[in-house]
């Protein structure tokens, strides 16, 4: 399996999982925008939102909403910025949507997308403050 995403979902790579669920995962991302930055994914290995199966449209735009909230609930963020690249840009081809925690001035400007880490177990206690919200 060539897929990092695809690793994730089977739990052949580590990931900090906000949400586990039959047809979608959401994990944070290694290499965040600002803390609390998730990718939701399909389970099944999709390539573009254009191949997503008729039946995991709705499921994929609900669960982006509750991630959404989670943001703003779990990490007191004030909104969220949501992306998602087919084919260009695109640097794992795995459909996958951005989840962005914003907040007021903090920097985020178009589409430069600055990078931050996680400190030793900051992402796995990030990733419990959002499964938190979602509960």
């Amino acid at each position: 399996m060539d897929c990092v995403f695809c690793r994730i979902v089977a739990g052949d790579l580590p990931a900090a999982t906000v949400l586990d669920e039959p047809d979608l995962v959401a994990f944070l991302d290694a290499r965040p925008v600002f803390k609390g930055h998730v990718l939701l994914v399909p389970r099944q290995h999709v390539v573009t939102l254009p191949d997503l199966p008729a039946g995991l449209r709705d499921p994929f735009l609900e669960t982006a909403q509750r991630l959404a909230r989670a943001v703003v609930d779990g990490l007191g963020a004030q909104g969220s910025f949501m992306a998602m690249n087919n084919t260009v840009s695109q640097s794992v081809p795995h459909l996958h949507l951005h989840v962005v925690p914003r907040t007021k001035g903090d920097g985020l400007r178009g589409f430069f997308w600055p990078r931050t880490r996680y400190a030793d177990g900051e992402a796995e206690e990030y990733a419990g403050r959002l499964r938190q919200a979602l509960s």
